[in-house]
């Protein structure tokens, strides 16, 4: 009798022994002995049985909501073409040419400049646009791509594919001014407006190469899907439907305006872009300044051009759109935090973003209410999560927008209207600080509620993470669709006017 009295004891003590010495054991104990299960209460709650994923789709489905007032009328400029979108590694392979090292070029003058652009942007996963100034060579490439088995047709730049998101919501009037073909005028959004003075008589093309996460060519594999965009675009290059754009705005009277396109000058020389960014912002101005002015950022290289926009063009707007590189770019041309980072390793730290994020609002924007600049809104956005930080009193409805910008990254690039957690995956941290040096506050996410809120000052970030794509089908045009959506679910409030 004392021997069975003594083998229970001893199993009693061995098992509470693993239990709290190796908690993650006495499951694998407990199914071979006779003891009631035992669970932590967590385990019977309901959302217990559901993956992040499926908490965070359903918590957006639920919290998304659009404002009180919504806008009636947007106006969207500069930049359209017609994008050729194909595989990158096929069409070099067509045009003969083989792997090598990758080296960034500013300005492209040769398919070796190309092959090598794209190589330095594939090995690192990153998104890259630049200007071929040979327009023979250019064509011909373009005719290779053109003829590529698969390549396909789409409505591109930046102010047509802002413009096609935005045309997806039937009450709302959208009018586009930039160089429409009509090959372009054919396949846009029939509830686009578009003035008469923007149709010209053929189209640009810009040529999008695409590469899937894991592609390899030659010893080079890429890390994420991604895209690299080159044209010879002298229409889009010299903005030249900028003053049409403002002239057009007396008639249409919009709620808000959409400008993108400045990144295509850069390409033109310092001494086109010095003096049309001149005119840029004398037409800008000409705004009426009750009308918010959202401007939509895009790869750069020249540090000059971008610290120019920063100074010039900033302050009179009064949101910005933008990716990691952008604003890591953005930091090392006005030398401001982070600046001595080359580029960012993995998932941006959302400490050093919340800083340069900051930085920008409180060295260009109205973070100080004395300021007379503009800007109040920066939207952010990266493959992991998006950050939408604002100065406190001017925007509502940002937890609903920077969420919609989430779950349109999440279905767009999955080829879907709607988000299918079996097909996505959560690649942001849980827990993170709200800057990179001290004082910082520790934050953490609840999938259950998917946006995190702190404030610095009187500035107020709002983070959601993104449900990456697994196989993302189409990368292009996933920024434009992130802020037409943040917009579409913004709110401007009445007693700020700009």
């Amino acid at each position: 009798m004392w021997r069975k009295a003594s083998v229970a004891a001893l199993l009693a003590l061995a098992v509470g022994y693993l239990y709290y010495g190796s908690p993650e054991l006495p499951e694998q104990i407990l199914q071979y002995i006779s003891l009631p299960n035992i669970q932590s209460p967590s385990q019977n709650s309901p959302n217990s049985q559901k993956s992040v994923e499926q908490l965070i789709s359903a918590a957006w489905e639920a919290l998304i909501t659009l404002p009180t007032r919504q806008w009636s009328k947007v106006a969207v400029g500069v930049n359209a073409c017609v994008d050729v979108v194909l595989s990158g590694v096929g069409l070099l392979q067509a045009l003969a040419v083989d792997p090598g090292v990758g080296l960034d070029h500013e300005v492209l003058h040769s398919k070796e400049d190309l092959r090598e652009a794209f190589i330095h942007y594939m090995e690192r996963g990153a998104a890259a646009e630049r200007f071929f100034s040979d327009k023979e060579v250019f064509q011909r490439i373009a005719r290779a791509a053109a003829e590529y088995p698969g390549a396909k047709l789409y409505v591109g730049g930046n102010a047509a594919l802002i413009g096609q998101k935005l045309a997806t919501y039937p009450d709302l009037m959208v009018l586009l001014c930039g160089p429409v073909g009509p090959k372009l005028h054919e396949m846009l959004d029939e509830q686009i407006v578009v003035p008469p003075e923007s149709l010209q008589e053929t189209d640009e093309y810009h040529l999008i190469l695409e590469y899937k996460a894991g592609e390899q060519w030659g010893s080079i594999q890429a890390p994420q899907a991604n895209r690299f965009i080159f044209s010879h675009d002298v229409s889009n290059g010299a903005m030249s439907s900028l003053e049409t754009f403002v002239a057009s705005l007396d008639d249409f009277q919009p709620e808000l305006v959409v400008l993108s396109g400045l990144h295509m000058m850069e390409g033109q020389g310092r001494q086109l872009w010095e003096e049309r960014l001149k005119e840029a912002v004398s037409a800008i101005s000409d705004i009426r300044r009750d009308v918010p002015i959202h401007l939509e950022l895009a790869s750069m290289t020249d540090k000059d051009y971008m610290n120019s926009i920063m100074q010039e063009v900033m302050p009179i707007v009064s949101s910005i759109g933008l990716n990691e590189q952008e604003l890591l770019f953005l930091s090392q041309a006005g030398e401001g935090p982070h600046s001595d980072l080359a580029a960012w390793k993995g998932i941006p730290d959302m400490g050093r973003v919340s800083d340069i994020l900051l930085w920008i609002l409180e060295q260009h924007g109205r973070s100080d209410p004395s300021s007379e600049a503009d800007l109040t809104r920066i939207h952010f956005h990266t493959l992991a999560y998006h950050i939408l930080a604002t100065v406190d009193g001017y925007w509502g409805n940002q937890a609903a927008a920077v969420m919609a910008g989430a779950r349109v990254a999440s279905s767009q690039s999955c080829g879907l209207q709607t988000v299918d957690v079996s097909k996505v995956e959560l690649k942001a941290p849980l827990d993170f600080h709200s800057s990179h040096s001290e004082p910082r506050e520790k934050l953490s996410l609840n999938p259950a509620e998917p946006v995190t809120v702190w404030r610095r000052g009187n500035v107020t970030f709002h983070m959601t993470p993104v449900l990456v794509c697994k196989q993302p089908l189409r990368t292009v045009g996933l920024g434009d669709a992130i802020s037409a959506e943040g917009l579409i679910y913004s709110e401007l409030k009445t007693q700020q006017p700009f």
